[in-house]
């Protein structure tokens, strides 16, 4: 494939783009502010030089955290300006850094938007977050001579073969980027392959990302709210599908007490997850609902309507499973549970964060299950063995420290362009 037919197959879906917001709206009306920011339109003037980063929505807005925070100390005289593509990132963005840093949308990827954008903007340096490659975005930077920069890149060996489908338009995409900072050997090694140079090995961002200095303070009221002697099992960042197999590993685990967190990877589910746990007659409260008294004994789910609380949920629990990986859509971040000392349950399908689980598992900090009678009998396990629990929680906390630094790496290669 060409740009030029990839930029005629994008003119052809343009008109369909407003139904789209439409669409996403029924379930999150955000989706109806800021539109014309998505064609390129902004109102928002800056005076200082612009540092520009694209974190589509809550994961990469979270893993770039510990960057943009260097960024705002080490340029003061420069403005941050984050883009992203949803809703729940822009409200993440405006919940970690408040006033301190710009957020709009970044357009559609069509050449009149993205002229538009670097016109408006004017960015020193552009730096897209993981996998966001946004070919006619990529070449008129280049055509203004503004360095993009591709970093906490990952890149599964399925999507390197569906990008390799696609020919000449990723080729000259990757070649066009400035410079690449990878997490892992094999993500540069596929991205190589596809055509991108000046390929380093940086790390994974994510494992800088700390927790809030509250987030232990506020776990254990949670817990002391839930049952301080309950076992309490979290499944975190669950996806559609996912939520009925927890529910059938749990009641086939058989535990006595045990209250489970259930916390939806897309906030735009809540609804669906409660209506869910209606109809299985299962008790449950909302931890939007939830007061300072202790809930009853005879409530066993409680289900995480609230965001940007993961921290707190990895605090209050005892073993958390980490969702996405049941079913065949390439895992969650599992990074999280990590830092807080967590024993972590994956599922089969992790090729989103394919090295990070293998490298867990091998430390001992992760188990990983096949399928809900494996989770089901892993779950029980670990709560009849505190021991072995508390290995995995050892285990899990030396993986953490010992895979920090990228933050670091990624701002060295970020100066360059400066």
């Amino acid at each position: 494939m060409s740009r030029r037919f990839y930029t005629f197959l994008l003119y052809l879906l343009l008109p369909f783009t407003p139904l789209k917001l439409l669409w996403r709206a029924k379930k999150q009306p955000e989706y109806l502010q800021h539109w014309r920011e998505r064609y390129g339109f902004y109102t928002l003037k800056l005076a200082k030089p612009v540092i520009w980063l694209h974190c589509v929505s809550v994961g990469e807005t979270r893993a770039a955290e510990p960057l943009i925070k260097l960024l705002l100390h080490k340029y003061p005289n420069h403005q941050i300006l984050l883009t992203h593509t949803t809703p729940t990132g822009r409200a993440t963005s405006a919940q970690l850094f408040g006033d301190l840093v710009t957020r709009v949308y970044l357009p559609y990827d069509l050449p009149f938007a993205v002229k538009r954008f670097l016109k408006h903007f004017r960015p020193a340096v552009g730096v897209l977050m993981e996998t966001e490659l946004w070919f006619n975005l990529i070449a008129n930077c280049k055509q203004h001579a503004i360095p993009l920069l591709l970093v906490n890149a990952r890149l599964s060996e399925k999507s390197a073969l569906g990008y390799g489908k696609l020919g000449a338009v990723v080729q000259q995409g990757l070649q066009s980027l400035s410079a690449v900072g990878a997490q892992t050997t094999q993500d540069a090694e596929r991205l190589q392959s596809l055509g991108a140079h000046n390929v380093s090995i940086m790390g994974n961002l994510k494992f800088d990302v700390s927790p809030q200095d509250n987030a232990v303070t506020q776990g254990q009221l949670l817990r002391d709210r839930l049952g301080e002697s309950r076992p309490i099992f979290l499944a975190a960042s669950t996806r559609d599908g996912e939520e009925m197999l927890i529910i059938d590993a749990v009641t086939k685990a058989n535990i006595p007490n045990l209250l489970t967190i259930i916390v939806p990877r897309h906030p735009q589910r809540f609804e669906e997850v409660a209506t869910l746990l209606k109809k299985n007659m299962l008790g449950f409260v909302l931890r939007s609902t939830l007061t300072n008294e202790a809930i009853p004994q005879n409530i066993s789910y409680l289900l995480g309507d609230s965001m940007g609380e993961m921290f707190t949920y990895y605090a209050a629990c005892d073993v958390a499973f980490i969702g996405g990986s049941l079913l065949p859509l390439g895992g969650q971040n599992l990074i999280e549970a990590f830092s807080l000392g967590k024993p972590v349950l994956i599922g089969p399908h992790t090729f989103n964060f394919a090295q990070v689980t293998e490298l867990a598992i091998a430390a001992g900090a992760a188990q990983r299950v096949q399928n809900t009678t494996e989770l089901a009998s892993s779950i029980k396990v670990l709560f009849a063995d505190k021991n072995k629990r508390q290995a995995m929680s050892d285990a899990a906390l030396n993986f953490s420290a010992q895979s920090r630094g990228a933050t670091q790496h990624t701002l060295s290669l970020i100066e360059q362009y400066l």
